[in-house]
């Protein structure tokens, strides 16, 4: 294990007594369930940031396809039926 400090926290007396109840029943010891449980916490925040930047990412390109519709409704008609029945004709 890389380098490691040793740090003070405060829990609630509550929380404490869950925590050594699972250490217990898991035959390990509160540091490693401390650690784990900070690792989890980071990989499940990282997982929500990714999902928020995926959102972010879906909204802005939905504008953007949306003003690219938009522009392709400009276009003259008369082009897209002709490319559609030239479509057609290889089926």
């Amino acid at each position: 294990m890389a380098e490691s400090k040793r740090i003070m926290i405060s829990l609630p007396n509550t929380l404490l007594q869950e925590v050594d109840n699972i250490v217990a029943m898991e035959k390990g010891n509160r540091s490693q369930f401390i650690r784990e449980a900070m690792r989890l916490y980071i990989r499940e925040r990282r997982k929500i940031q990714i999902r928020e930047n995926m959102k972010k990412g879906y909204r802005e390109m939905g504008a953007m396809n949306l003003a690219l519709s938009e522009v392709g409704l400009d276009l003259d008609i008369s082009a897209l039926k002709s490319y559609e029945a030239k479509l057609a004709e290889c089926e």
